[in-house]
């Protein structure tokens, strides 16, 4: 069966047997061991999507950032 095939008829299912069958996966996904160089891969594309060519800032700057953001956030 074609995923969309599958999708068509899961929109079909009542919405208890679809929260039946979101279980099932899920359950399903849970015993399926995930392999250490999978872990480790994903780590390292998140911290590239981390990445920058800017300093970190500094204590001083992020207390500045947070005063900013709650002044804007309570003085609307």
């Amino acid at each position: 069966m074609l995923s969309q095939e599958l999708k068509e008829q899961v929109f079909k299912l009542p919405p208890s047997d679809r929260l039946a069958l979101v279980s099932a996966i899920i359950e399903s996904l849970q015993d399926t061991p995930i392999s250490e160089s999978d872990r480790s891969g994903a780590i390292r594309r998140m911290r590239g999507l981390l990445k920058t060519d800017q300093p970190a800032p500094t204590d001083e700057e992020v207390a500045a950032m947070l005063e900013q953001r709650r002044l804007e956030k309570f003085l609307q």
